[in-house]
């Protein structure tokens, strides 16, 4: 029997190796874990964070509206102004302490960047990633076991993300390459979450975000694009 490699079956999202893996997170997914945090008794407002993966600013918008003050760059220039900085370059530096890290990481390179996000946070570092991160031999060898999260927070609803745009979930994608399709994902989302004040190793407790993305999108959230006359066309300008 050959195997269904449909879409709706097989995890679409793989990236080469050089890539920047671009895939916006859309913003209702970092106000459901800011939400989360806060129901663990955190006030955000009276902290600050920092975003080093900031792409297009789409997890900025709403951790600016949670925390007292948000720092953004990120690696590549996507012209939202953010700072263009190589998270992984250099020795840890106290100034670039912060009390949260918030991301969505390249990834290939996710494990490197938690592992700085932890070193330079003082309260605690949340990453949304796809939810089979946390398979892998090497990973448990030399992250999950060594510096267990403090929750995986199971997304319950799908997490649309799309390479190079930000579109509602269930609206029409005018980029792909089928007319009319609608946009959705086959790829299921986590979120990890490790808390300084929680001794290693700790157990892990498995949270699952309850369906909450119609009450916390906001207008504003999903960009305007001009769309192009063509898919071909599309696909060529995100290649640039």
């Amino acid at each position: 029997m050959s195997q269904n490699r449909s879409s709706a079956v097989m995890q679409q999202r793989i990236e080469a190796r050089d890539s920047l893996d671009d895939f916006p997170t859309p913003p209702w997914a970092t106000r459901a874990i800011c939400e989360f945090l806060a129901s663990l008794g955190f006030d955000l407002a009276m902290m600050d964070c920092r975003e080093p993966c900031a792409n297009r600013g789409h997890m900025v918008l709403p951790l600016r509206e949670a925390f007292g003050h948000v720092m953004a760059s990120d690696v590549f220039d996507y012209g939202a102004g953010f700072p263009v900085r190589d998270y992984l370059f250099g020795a840890d530096n106290s100034l670039d302490r912060t009390d949260w890290t918030f991301l969505n990481p390249p990834f290939r390179l996710a494990q490197e960047f938690i592992e700085r996000a932890i070193r330079l946070s003082r309260v605690g570092v949340a990453v949304i990633a796809r939810s089979a991160f946390s398979e892998g031999q090497d990973r448990a060898l030399e992250l999950f076991v060594p510096m267990p999260p403090s929750y995986e927070l199971q997304f319950s609803e799908r997490v649309v993300m799309l390479k190079g745009r930000l579109i509602r979930s269930g609206a029409v994608d005018p980029f792909a390459e089928k007319p009319g399709t609608k946009a959705s994902t086959a790829t299921s989302y986590s979120a990890f979450v490790w808390l300084k004040r929680d001794a290693v190793p700790a157990d892990t407790r498995k949270r699952w975000i309850a369906p909450c993305r119609l009450r916390l999108e906001r207008d504003g959230d999903y960009p305007v694009y001009d769309v192009p006359a063509t898919a071909t066309e599309l696909v060529g300008e995100m290649m640039l």
